[in-house]
């Protein structure tokens, strides 16, 4: 099931057609509604073509005593076991009748009970008089026609849909769906940029799972072993909760995110972890949130109550081991606020030397929200020895890498704009570059892109972060052109078009009368 695909990552093909599809039937639900309902169908159909694809390999070796009826037949090779009244055949055949949302969700009642690690996850509202019963036998019959198959194609089919559907809702419910979605280029950059291939790796608010997804699709990607990480993530928001473990348990990876959804200031599920791999994007600028004065987590300072950006700071650095590395997405002002007692954190988180690598990125990144954002990358040990990410390059003490990737980035929508791969590439080569990797070429400095600082350079800057202060500007080519010539030139032609502009105006007013 191929599908062409623009660089920039514009899907072209299987996705688009089937969200378009699905889209028109969700009539005057809301999206934020009709999000579970689409995705709980989409979970449902996969893992019950995942059930039958084995159902037939196991009916194939009846001969040699294999049991098609026996759900360890499939527990044991990854699949979970659908009972009869769960199986898509069974629910698509009555598609069509009145009590169609009644047997969807015994169907998940069903799922949940003979498979544990689904307990508490499915949605299980179809049966709701608000939802239209026709509109959801039509969606039905549009899912139906997703074919997954079995093995890993499957997933991938079904990874492509589900990532999609999930980028469509985030858009879809604006400023709500950025809560539970992380747009794909930027987890990729920041996966690229400290590649974890091995070790520990948390994410404190994971939304609906994607640093994740993302990391063990970096692992297969470059031959690694997905059994050499393992995850651990958190999540307060109940029903993304039950996201996160759809979207992980569809995949087949296994994670710890607790046994439910809890507040990470409030109740910290994994306490005593050190991660290797630390992976976030925390709501912005989050002004309600469970302070309390003599957490252990604040190091650097007590962060003040109206903002949680440095809470979440200091708790990422509180769960990193000795040589871990965090790489997380905030808002741009933490990286220059003085208020509260924010400059005083910052100024002591740089001045412990934690600071590896700062990035400016574009605007109209994320859904839902225009205010420009900033990556951080923490590095727990800079004194020289490898740490971990980077191919387990050293970072270097007492410096700081700054890249203004603010220019970067192509629209996709007339609202929302994407990083290309070629953009990704040019962040991630100039960081690894920085930290000693072999490459073709060495690590400079670039003028208006980035720029490795000192400790001493960024105190004199009051330890403000913002990549724009030490990278410059931009040098520009020389185009041979003598500077009064070009002036006469440019001078013409912009009175050129006040002239044409004037005319035109004059003509609009002569129609008028």
């Amino acid at each position: 099931m191929g599908r062409p695909r623009k660089d920039n990552g514009a899907t072209l093909g299987l996705e688009a057609t089937l969200w378009a599809a699905a889209d028109k039937l969700r009539g005057h639900m809301d999206a934020a509604e009709y999000k579970h309902v689409v995705l709980g169908l989409i979970f449902l159909k996969y893992v019950s073509d995942a059930f039958e694809a084995r159902h037939a390999q196991v009916e194939a070796e009846r001969a040699q005593g294999a049991d098609p009826e026996d759900p360890d037949e499939y527990l044991a090779k990854g699949v979970f076991w659908v009972p009869a009244e769960a199986r898509w055949s069974f629910l698509q055949e009555r598609a069509k009748q009145p009590e169609i949302g009644t047997l969807l969700d015994a169907a998940m009642d069903a799922i949940e009970r003979e498979n544990r690690s689904l307990a508490g996850v499915l949605p299980k509202e179809y049966a709701r008089p608000a939802l239209d019963k026709q509109r959801l036998g039509e969606l039905i019959d549009l899912i139906g026609n997703i074919g997954f198959g079995a093995g890993d194609e499957a997933k991938d089919v079904l990874g492509r849909v589900y990532e999609y559907f999930l980028g469509q809702f985030a858009s879809k419910e604006g400023k709500r769906g950025g809560e539970f979605y992380t747009p794909r280029s930027v987890v990729k950059l920041l996966v690229e940029m400290i590649e974890p291939y091995q070790g520990r790796v948390y994410d404190p608010c994971c939304g609906s799972s994607g640093m994740f997804v993302q990391s063990e699709e970096f692992i297969a990607a470059h031959g690694g072993r997905l059994d050499d990480i393992s995850i651990f993530g958190q999540e307060s928001n109940p029903t993304t909760w039950k996201l996160a473990k759809m979207n992980l348990a569809l995949r087949g990876i296994e994670a710890n995110l607790g046994p439910q959804h809890a507040d990470t200031f409030r109740r910290d599920l994994h306490p005593d972890l050190k991660a290797d791999f630390v992976l976030a994007n925390p709501p912005f600028n989050m002004s309600d949130w469970a302070r309390d004065a003599d957490d252990v987590r604040w190091q650097f300072g007590v962060p003040p109550q109206g903002n949680a950006n440095y809470a979440w700071v200091q708790h990422m650095i509180h769960h990193l081991a000795p040589q871990g590395i965090a790489g997380f997405v905030l808002a741009n002002g933490s990286m220059s606020s003085q208020q509260s007692g924010e400059g005083e954190i910052r100024k002591a988180i740089v001045e412990t030397d934690l600071v590896d690598c700062m990035v400016a990125l574009p605007g109209q990144l994320f859904y839902g929200s225009q205010i420009p954002v900033c990556l951080w990358f923490l590095a727990r040990d800079k004194s020289g020895k490898p740490t971990r990410g980077a191919k387990g390059l050293r970072a270097r003490a007492g410096e700081t890498l700054f890249v203004d990737a603010r220019k970067l980035g192509v629209m996709i929508s007339r609202t929302h704009k994407e990083l290309t791969d070629e953009d990704l590439a040019r962040i991630v080569g100039a960081y690894h570059a920085w930290r000693g990797e072999p490459g073709p070429v060495d690590y400079a400095d670039e003028p208006g892109f980035c720029k490795g600082a000192t400790l001493e350079e960024i105190r004199e800057h009051d330890h403000v972060l913002t990549p724009g202060r030490y990278v410059g500007a931009a040098v520009e080519e020389d185009d041979g052109e003598p500077f009064e010539e070009k002036l006469a030139r440019l001078t013409a032609k912009l009175e050129d078009q006040f002239e044409e502009s004037r005319r035109l105006e004059e003509g609009i007013r002569a129609a008028l009368l």
